[in-house]
């Protein structure tokens, strides 16, 4: 986002090696040559004050006045949450949603061993409980809190010509038992109410497991 925000006040010098620094750290560079942990300076403009609780830290710096703003996309489209994994995930969510107005709503999956081929033997191994607990990227959690007003955003193609697409962001409107209402806030459909249906899922990138499953 700095990066798309160079203006006048931020020089093109200054943006290259911002971006140039950046890529180092992604790629593991800064701080020179080292064997996985190395000590990396970071520039003051662009730490935030650490407090008791860095997570609301974030959070209030990021999102300031967050529940007066839920419905303006705006708000949303100019600032993200970025955290190395899904532990932090959970932590900034868990924080935000306890500071929504409103009652929580849980959604359980369905978790189950896709019926296909070679994979019949892994239907006896593994139990559901152990379904239940696997995290990975493009799934929801077995456990799914939400709120009405909660920022949400899409974690695969669903309708493409009604702009929900993988990153999508949306705010949720209703919570019912088998359909979310939610309202897009990002790309070129901003505004329109779209209802999110229960549906099933394998992992996106299931080569990283020895066997396949689904969640609905």
């Amino acid at each position: 986002m700095r990066l798309q925000n160079g203006s006048s006040e931020t020089s093109l010098k200054e943006v290259k090696e911002f971006s140039e620094w950046i890529l180092s750290v992604g790629d593991g560079n800064a701080g020179g040559p080292n064997e996985g942990e190395a000590e990396i300076k970071v520039s003051n403009d662009i730490l935030i004050e650490g407090k008791s609780d860095p997570i609301a830290t974030i959070v209030e710096s990021t999102y300031p006045l967050l529940k007066d703003h839920l419905w303006e996309p705006k708000y949303f489209q100019e600032m993200a949450i970025l955290a190395p994994t899904y532990e932090i995930v959970e932590m900034v969510n868990d924080y935000v949603l306890s500071h929504l107005p409103g009652e929580e709503k849980l959604y359980l999956s369905s978790d189950a061993i896709s019926n296909v081929e070679g994979n019949l033997v892994a239907s006896e191994i593994y139990s559901t409980k152990f379904l239940n607990i696997i995290r990975c990227s493009g799934l929801p959690n077995h456990h799914l809190r939400l709120k009405v007003g909660a920022p949400v955003m899409l974690l695969r193609n669903i309708d493409q010509t009604s702009g929900l697409c993988n990153g999508t962001r949306l705010v949720i409107k209703h919570l019912g038992n088998r359909v979310i209402e939610a309202v897009v806030i990002s790309g070129s459909n901003v505004g329109d109410k779209v209802f999110i249906p229960r549906m099933t899922l394998t992992p996106s990138d299931a080569t990283r497991f020895p066997i396949k499953f689904q969640r609905r």
